[in-house]
């Protein structure tokens, strides 16, 4: 009876300490994205942040809590590698129009002190509710396509024939400039 009792409390012990182990065999990124100009209690959920390492194929991606945090595995495929080699947390955006300088939109990432297996952004990532408070000299704005228009053809077609406009099945012929 005692030693059951015995071999019941060291199985225990053995739960209890295994129980606060964390095993982790993958490589995580955990930082968040500050405000400049919101409250102190605006919801910074639901922003993009995408996470991308050189030599890796394969890109992360994690998006924020209410207060800003994120928490990213990195690719798997990095543990064969150095880990986080040259490794890049960018912001994609968010589901509210923010604003972001350039050099505020992307940090290296770093080793989070002496753990191995944890990793944080070097420089804050920071996002603002406005144009002006991302910077004095800021170009804000949609940003324009760099490819221009073709024209198109539009041969007229009596309606009697039942045939779409031929600007839908003509292909646009590019204006090159060759003279």
């Amino acid at each position: 009876m005692a030693v059951s009792q015995i071999i019941t409390a060291i199985a225990l012990a053995v739960l209890m300490t295994l129980a606060r182990i964390e095993l982790s065999a993958c490589y995580v990124v955990k930082a968040s994205v500050s405000c400049v100009d919101c409250g102190r209690h605006y919801d910074l959920s639901g922003i993009q942040v995408l996470i991308e390492c050189d030599q890796v194929k394969k890109l992360s991606t994690a998006t924020t809590e209410h207060d800003g945090s994120f928490t990213a595995e990195l690719p798997s495929s990095l543990r064969a590698l150095r880990p986080a080699t040259d490794c890049q947390a960018r912001l994609l955006g968010g589901s509210e129009q923010l604003y972001a300088s350039s050099k505020n939109m992307a940090s290296q990432i770093i080793k989070a002190g002496k753990q191995t297996t944890t990793y944080t952004t070097a420089t804050p990532l920071t996002v603002g509710k406005s144009c002006s408070s991302v910077g004095k000299h800021a170009k804000c704005g949609a940003r324009l396509p760099d490819f221009a228009s073709s024209k198109t053809i539009d041969l007229p077609i009596p309606a009697e024939f039942g045939l779409p406009p031929t600007s839908d099945y003509i292909p646009p012929f590019p204006i090159i400039g060759i003279p």
